[in-house]
């Protein structure tokens, strides 16, 4: 089963797609650090039991347009790129699938448009609405005398941008592989400030280098679709850090308050770094 690319036009943005198969409409949103690439396995699978599956580089990511303006990567801006995406495809109605920061995407996408997405498929993210009276997730993140966690360390324009744009593609196979299974179990954890926390001095990798050896999942086949795209763009990891959002995220997409899913809903419970 072959798998097609190309490119349309959504919510005033270009946006890449990898697409396989004709059938039910399934799409298929990334996380961090990702591309369309890490569903290849799913497009083929998908394709071959029936199904049109659709994986496109999510805003800011790849091969799609990265706006200027950090204020275009809210959760409404997310969901308005899925949207149009159908639109595009001139296809009423599909599941919409997401991984990591595309699962937030998922969610919402269905809550504000069930009209066009008639099912949910999460993997890492639950399903967190907003309760009256509680507290910006930003707020309730740890933070010592030594070490933040790592989604403040992302609050700051500029700080982690420069260290993340040292080495794209250097940076993509560190987090990739400080994300698996694999490095869970090494007693090095990344940044050394503990899980989920970044020293104050030393910054998110701080003195972690990766492994010697590669993992076999881990090639330039998966690493490059992702790290050359920005290697033309100097400035595309400010926006893949969407935790900057947080504010703007939990405040605007989780209005109103107490709402609950009312349609068919998969999850996988499971630790986004396992």
């Amino acid at each position: 089963m072959d798998i097609s690319h190309r490119t349309v036009t959504t919510n005033a943005i270009k946006m890449h797609i990898a697409e396989a198969g004709t059938g039910p409409l399934v799409v298929m949103c990334h996380g961090f650090p990702e591309s369309w690439y890490s569903w290849r396995h799913q497009l083929v699978a998908l394709a071959e039991a029936g199904f049109h599956a659709v994986a496109p580089d999510m805003r800011g990511y790849g091969q799609t347009d990265s706006p200027e303006a950090i204020e275009q990567f809210t959760l409404f801006h997310l969901v308005g790129d899925v949207v149009g995406l159908l639109e595009a495809l001139q296809v009423p109605q599909g599941v919409i699938v997401g991984h990591d920061w595309g699962a937030p995407v998922a969610w919402n996408a269905a809550l504000m448009r069930p009209d066009r997405f008639r099912g949910v498929v999460a993997l890492s993210v639950p399903f967190r609405p907003r309760q009256e009276g509680t507290a910006r997730p930003t707020s309730l993140m740890p933070q010592t005398s030594d070490a933040v966690f790592y989604q403040l360390y992302f609050q700051q324009p500029g700080v982690a941008e420069a260290e993340f744009e040292r080495d794209h593609r250097g940076t993509v196979r560190i987090l990739l592989y400080a994300g698996s299974g694999e490095a869970r179990a090494s007693a090095q954890p990344l940044g050394g400030g503990g899980a989920g926390m970044v020293p104050r001095s030393g910054g998110f990798f701080g003195n972690w280098q990766g492994p010697s050896v590669l993992p076999s999942w881990i090639s330039d086949g998966y690493s490059d679709p992702w790290g050359m795209a920005h290697t033309h763009r100097p400035d595309r990891h400010r926006h893949d850090l969407g935790w900057r959002l947080w504010r703007e995220r939990w405040s605007a997409a989780n209005s109103p308050v107490g709402r609950t899913c009312p349609f068919p809903a998969m999850g996988c419970r499971n630790f986004v770094g396992s």
